[in-house]
């Protein structure tokens, strides 16, 4: 568990301050996110474990090229822009996380994407990925 995500659990006085400040509605709302976080964690490495790590590893990849092969699976160019969407989110808080749960993650959306009975409209203006 990251250092940032036990100082940010740790600040639950904002919870009970009084509103003091006018961001203080944000901060709590970001403390609320780390919490609910954390608890993702901690429920996750309760179910899996951490794996032994005498296990051959899997080859790396890049985000990068994560996002292209999704856009590459995909059938629609709504589909491609969430590729690339899920991707970045995936990303983002992939640092807060246990390797094994980022994978997960991925397979996850993986699946969403290559859903036939999914089929999300592009948004006007959304560009589209060639």
């Amino acid at each position: 568990m990251g250092e940032l995500l036990r100082r940010l659990a740790d600040v639950r006085a904002i919870r009970t301050g009084l509103p003091s400040e006018p961001d203080t509605a944000i901060r709590r709302a970001d403390v609320e996110r780390a919490l609910r976080l954390r608890r993702e964690v901690e429920a996750f490495e309760r179910r899996w474990p951490e794996y032994r790590n005498d296990q051959p590893m899997a080859p790396g990849f890049s985000w990068g090229q994560l996002e292209r092969q999704l856009a590459d699976l995909v059938d629609t160019p709504a589909k491609q822009a969430m590729a690339r969407e899920l991707v970045s989110a995936t990303r983002k808080m992939a640092r807060f996380k246990p390797p094994e749960m980022v994978l997960r993650e991925i397979l996850c959306l993986s699946w969403a994407l290559l859903d036939e009975s999914f089929q999300p409209e592009l948004e006007e203006g959304s560009a589209e990925m060639t």
